[in-house]
């Protein structure tokens, strides 16, 4: 409902969708959706182009002095990953990493999930750094 909204303000303007649908249950959090990310979802409503990213990357990470010692993925139409990555690239202290076509969102949101869990049970703030890059 929020993109419908903003529609008219938005216009041609690149978005970022860094949000995830989540389900909360007795045994832990799931992903909230079984086919389509919400970020696919979001491309069909808005005019411009739409990346999605960052759903690895707490919010109260960026509160600190230094910069998460992480990675973050970002995938979708190019004019608006490209913006993404560079965004990134200044907001963690690891690497913005291209993850593809905005389909790969679907994984990226789903793993939101799985780091709630891995918070939950280890009573810390996880974040991701991808191995074997140059």
């Amino acid at each position: 409902d929020t993109a419908r909204d903003l529609v008219p303000a938005l216009g041609e303007t690149p978005l970022l969708c860094v949000a995830s649908e989540l389900r909360f249950t007795e045994n832990g959090v799931e992903p909230g959706r079984d086919v389509r990310s919400l970020a696919e979802d979001v491309a069909e409503i808005v005019s411009g182009p739409v990346a999605s990213g960052y759903q690895s990357l707490a919010a109260s990470s960026l509160a600190g002095p230094d910069l998460p010692d992480e990675d973050v993925f970002v995938c979708g139409d190019e004019a608006a990953k490209e913006l993404a990555l560079e965004l990134g690239a200044r907001l963690v202290g690891g690497r913005a990493i291209d993850a593809g076509p905005l389909a790969a969102s679907r994984g990226m949101e789903a793993m939101t999930a799985i780091l709630l869990n891995v918070n939950r049970r280890y009573g810390v703030h996880a974040g991701l750094r991808v191995t074997g890059l140059p």
